[in-house]
């Protein structure tokens, strides 16, 4: 009997590392390398790494581009440590709410030639842990440090389709605006976030179902925030399957698009510096969506639903799930929440985004 680590055990140990300050190892190819997010890691796990020599920062070409840094692999920049730089340096070039303030950060030397696969995995991970998607990056010339974390790329790729997951358990919920139904919690065996599927009457999966994909907001559905739509939405589609007698609400933890909630309140931030959400996301190095509809259609599977009829003002979102091998009968439109204070917002999500406001 092993009780040893799994691959994905070892990447959900690498993402809780990097969260907690500590350096992992990533290997790929021959070649390993120490990293750490630069949102967490400690002035003196930094400079012990500055001053090893060779350490680069990693970061996205998005937040690149606003840096005006060259990003020569194309999807990131590799940024040479100054010898004197410390960790509010590097953490000043990764996090954007200073730019105003301070818009000169360079002059920055960008790497170019050489292997970027391990910087490329370092910011995934950085990502995946919910952090600023910057990393510090050290290359080894001999073995990684026995107590640190080794994962071995080339065994623990990053995911490429949707999580395995456990049926936790299921349970009756009566709802106000719904009435009857099942709550089933969803486990992904990779060790990320728990999603949910809410079964509102008995939905007949011989029939399209109506179905709601919606992104956890924890500010729109619980605080009612007034800058975005999504606190409407979610009681508006749950009220709509309440009327008709079945339906499926996915609640899926990918909050920001994908970017967690203290990505998101720095988005938030950037929006009051005059910047639209787009924008504030690619100052932050992130992408527009960094959602995975994937899963909505893996749970969708789990739960024996082969067609849907979907609640949404995103055509992509409907061509995502089709791609996905959900059928999609019908888009049934959900506009629900426009305030004074999120009219710019639902432009821009019209006009940058494709809703059909």
């Amino acid at each position: 009997m092993s009780l040893n680590p799994t691959p994905l055990e070892l990447r959900a140990r690498a993402r809780a590392d990097l969260r907690l300050g500590l350096a992992v190892a990533l290997r790929s190819g021959g070649e390993t390398a120490l990293v750490a997010a630069v949102e967490t890691v400690t002035e003196t796990r930094f400079e012990g790494m500055r001053e090893t020599g060779g350490a680069t920062l990693a970061i996205t070409a998005r937040r690149a581009e606003t840096l005006k840094a060259r990003a020569y692999d194309g999807d990131l920049a590799r940024l040479a440590v100054p010898r004197t730089a410390g960790v509010a340096w590097a953490r000043a070039v990764a996090d954007p709410s200073g730019d105003l303030e301070t818009p000169m950060k360079g002059p920055f030397t960008s790497e170019r030639g050489g292997e970027a696969a391990l910087h490329r995995a370092a910011i995934a991970l950085a990502k995946e842990a919910r952090l600023l998607p910057s990393a510090l990056v050290l290359p080894l010339k001999g073995a990684a440090p026995e107590d640190v974390t080794l994962l071995d790329l080339d065994v623990a790729p990053a995911r490429h389709g949707p999580p395995d997951f456990d049926r936790v358990v299921s349970a009756r919920l009566p709802m106000a605006l719904a009435g009857a139904g099942r709550l089933h919690v969803f486990r992904p065996t990779d060790g990320s976030e728990e999603h949910y599927a809410i079964a509102v009457g008995k939905p007949d999966p011989a029939r399209p179902v109506l179905t709601r994909l919606h992104s956890a907001c924890f500010t729109g559905d619980l605080l009612g925030s007034l800058k975005c739509d999504c606190g409407p939405q979610l009681r508006g589609a749950l009220a709509a399957m309440g009327e008709e007698g079945a339906g499926i609400l996915l609640y899926l933890n990918q909050e920001g698009r994908g970017i967690g909630l203290a990505n998101k309140m720095r988005a938030y931030a950037l929006q009051d510096q005059g910047f639209d959400t787009v924008e504030a996301n690619h100052r932050l190095g992130f992408e527009d969506d960094e959602r995975d509809f994937r899963i909505g259609a893996a749970l969708l599977d789990r739960l024996g639903i082969p067609a849907v009829r979907l609640m949404t003002n995103n055509p992509a979102k409907v061509r995502m799930m089709e791609d996905c091998g959900v059928t999609v009968t019908e888009r049934v439109p959900l506009i629900r929440g426009a305030t004074a204070e999120n009219k710019a917002y639902l432009a821009t999500k019209a006009a940058k985004s494709g809703h059909l406001l």
